[in-house]
């Protein structure tokens, strides 16, 4: 179907709001890197104890991720987005709170909950609601907000270091409005049309269909999933190991690792403590968090024009390799103890890689490669995968560069992503254009 047919700005709108849960992402996942200096001191952190903190968030978007897909299944996308909205914003006037590093650690889990569902429903509802001609960038959309909100939450972080030894309350406080916001924004968005009719609410799905693409894109995607769901039954754990659907699996989780394991959270999560190496006072390192979130917001904008035209697969393989070869040359600079500014060139130019690459186009990916039937738990399986995976980078890093130095997980980053480039290559079929329907033959083959 031509995307002149289409009811642009009403996708774009809905797609928009959803992904807003991505803003927020973008708040509790960067707002520790500029909290850390002040937690350290406020709570007299050790390397252990300050990878816990920090990693405390991932083990909550595991629980997230579970009941994600089942609230997913059971009552639809739209309840899963309002509930992940009212934990982010109870969490951040908790985390803003705390008195002591139990309570912040409880109030930071909690958090990780609402992060987890929100990673899961949001890519997942915008896969369900746009057509095949515009998915990738529509599914992008939830990483740009991802990156508005690190930027964001970075600027504020930065103008809020000189406030006094309590700064880190008001930048954890602050991620209450934009959670009320999200809140207000679900609301508002229709449900699933993909999840309405799969469940027998037929006339409801059509309805939000024709309001996306006019009656022919309705007669032709109501027919499509109805296809797809022949012989079908209620999602369990164990129809993600039947012959047809176990490949996605594989490759969904493989790609959600990836993204994590390639290490460059570390640099997020981490900028004080790696630029402290090289002697950047504290005024320096909260700069280049700012640095970061700029040029990590600049090429995901790229990753959106390019992902429907140049293509999944190949957007993928450029980064891990490009990576790779960077964290070579980072780790060198750290070990030599170059000048920050040196150290920040490269550091920038792999932000701009991972943005144009795998961060953006795992969402796309894990989002489009799941048949129908399981896309909800398949989805929040992977991305499970992916919180799992975070949990181990972030929670080592600060363990690992007091044995080795801060340069040495660099080296073992590097050889991550060269397995993840020989990864993609072999397992990874390209899905752009095509529709999620469409999709679930191919990647049977797997």
């Amino acid at each position: 179907m031509a995307t002149s047919g289409l009811n642009t700005s009403y996708i774009f709108g809905i797609a928009f709001i959803s992904a807003l849960g991505g803003y927020l992402f973008g708040f509790d996942f960067a707002v520790i890197s500029g909290a850390l200096p002040f937690l350290r001191t406020n709570f007299g952190l050790t390397a252990w104890w300050e990878g816990f903190l920090t990693g405390s968030l991932a083990l909550g978007c595991m629980v997230g991720c579970v009941l994600a897909g089942n609230l997913a299944d059971r009552y639809g996308r739209k309840p899963g987005l309002m509930v992940a909205a009212l934990i982010f914003a109870l969490s951040s006037i908790g985390m803003a709170l705390s008195g002591t590093l139990s309570v912040f650690i409880a109030m930071r889990f909690f958090a990780g909950i609402g992060v987890g569902m929100a990673s899961t429903l949001s890519p997942l509802y915008i896969a369900e609601i746009s057509p095949a001609e515009v998915r990738g960038r529509n599914v992008s959309i939830n990483q740009l907000t991802i990156v508005i909100g690190i930027l964001v939450t970075n600027l504020v972080n930065y103008s809020l270091a000189d406030s006094g030894p309590d700064a880190w309350r008001w930048m954890f406080g602050l991620g209450a409005l934009p959670s009320l916001g999200f809140l207000v924004g679900v609301f508002w968005l229709p449900e699933s049309p993909r999840w309405l009719v799969q469940t027998g609410r037929v006339g409801e799905g059509e309805t939000i269909l024709r309001r996306i693409g006019g009656e022919s894109f309705v007669q032709q995607t109501v027919t499509a999933i109805n296809r797809s769901m022949e012989g079908s039954h209620k999602p369990s754990l164990q129809m993600l190991w039947e012959k047809s659907v176990r490949p996605a699996v594989f490759v969904g989780m493989g790609l959600a690792v990836l993204q994590q394991l390639c290490g460059i959270n570390v640099v997020f999560n981490y900028t004080s403590t790696i630029f402290e190496t090289v002697g950047a006072n504290l005024d320096r390192q909260l700069f280049e968090t700012v640095a970061i979130g700029a040029v990590n917001l600049v090429f995901t904008l790229v990753a959106m024009w390019q992902v429907d035209k140049l293509g999944r697969k190949p957007l993928m393989l450029i980064g891990t390799l490009g990576l790779a070869v960077l964290y070579v040359v980072i780790a060198t600079l750290l070990k030599t103890g170059a000048s920050s500014g040196l150290l920040s060139v490269f550091v920038l130019l792999a932000i701009s890689v991972y943005a144009t690459s795998l961060a953006p186009i795992t969402w796309v990916l894990i989002s489009e490669i799941f048949p129908n039937r399981v896309r909800g738990l398949a989805l929040s399986v992977a991305v499970l995968a992916l919180w799992g995976s975070y949990f181990v980078l972030v929670f080592t890093f600060p363990i690992l560069a007091e044995w080795l130095g801060t340069y040495g997980p660099f080296w073992l980053y590097a050889l991550i992503c060269l397995l993840g480039f020989w990864f993609v290559r072999r397992n990874v079929y390209e899905t752009k254009g095509r529709t999620l329907e469409e999709l679930e033959g191919t990647f049977v083959g797997h």
